[in-house]
């Protein structure tokens, strides 16, 4: 893998007429990364893969892809990249097949073996019609066809929307399997918090075309927690100001609360307020609205 950062964006700003999509993002993700671009709908995930991936062109800003500014991508750096796109852009006339034997051609880097494993996880009926696949098999279609190339930059804008949940465990599994034996960085927009978080070490978060983090998913999972509250003599506040407290439910004796806090402020909190505080991890599902909503580590 080339020792060029996978993408870098400045200041990148792209506009639909008065709809600001993308408002001075600053990105660059660790090569080997595989990372959760996570949002709203309309926060201005998937203008931003296509911004990476040369479809659109900033309006403002810059954007490089494997080097080179997006209005300059070429042949060597496309052959480079893998895309999936909401829209599954497949040709409907062709067989499986034909399909996959049509994308190899132009694909020096193309891997039969690779190919084949992954056709036999994914259950992908080489002699079926394109156009005549589910949804959820188009989808395995559009995976085997963006990563059997082996890619050193993964798009994967809703890679796993239409598929059932053990096939979305097994895309996933693939997934991940194309980080660690290849090192290739994974960008990876989707709803399914659940799955995603499996195969993410990174989350950025963009809400309203704005940064909001950019942080080890690690990270997050230290400071995002729910703590369970037991007053040790003194009743617990019914509204407490910490700005590290998200939401709070529960009477004086014992409460609920979702906060964003170090463990040092865990600690004062305790001798200040005098309770017990039992700490319980929260998933990534959980924190995406708390981390969309509320205070930001």
């Amino acid at each position: 893998m080339s020792a060029t950062p996978p993408l870098e964006t400045h200041g990148l700003c792209r506009r639909f007429g008065a709809t600001v999509a993308l408002d001075s993002v600053d990105w660059s993700p660790t090569p080997g990364s595989a990372v959760g671009l996570l949002g709203r709908n309309g926060a201005g995930k998937t203008t931003l893969l296509q911004t990476v991936a040369g479809l659109c062109l900033p309006d403002s800003g810059s954007c490089r892809t494997l080097g080179v500014p997006v209005a300059e991508l070429g042949p060597g750096q496309l052959s480079r990249m893998g895309y999936v796109d909401q829209g599954e852009q497949l040709l409907n006339w062709l067989t499986v097949e034909q399909h996959l034997r049509y994308v190899a051609s132009f694909q020096p880097r193309w891997d039969e073996s690779l190919e084949a494993r992954l056709r036999e996880a994914l259950e992908l009926d080489g002699k079926a019609r394109v156009g005549a696949l589910s949804p959820g098999m188009r989808q395995r279609l559009a995976l085997v066809l963006a990563v059997c190339h082996r890619p050193e930059l993964l798009l994967l804008d809703e890679p796993v929307s239409a598929l059932d949940p053990v096939a979305r465990v097994d895309a996933l599994q693939l997934i991940l399997e194309r980080v660690i034996d290849d090192g290739a960085t994974v960008i990876i927009s989707s709803h399914v918090l659940h799955d995603v978080e499996k195969v993410i070490d990174h989350v950025f978060c963009l809400d309203k075309g704005r940064v909001i983090a950019d942080t080890p998913l690690d990270d997050l999972k230290e400071r995002y927690a729910e703590w369970i509250v037991t007053s040790n003599g003194a009743e617990i506040p019914t509204r407490l100001n910490e700005d590290y407290v998200l939401t709070q439910e529960g009477d004086g004796q014992r409460a609920r609360l979702a906060v964003c806090a170090s463990a040092a402020e865990q600690a004062d909190f305790s001798a200040r307020h005098q309770v017990q505080i039992e700490r319980r991890s929260l998933d990534l599902a959980h924190i995406f609205p708390l981390l969309t909503a509320g205070r930001r580590p």
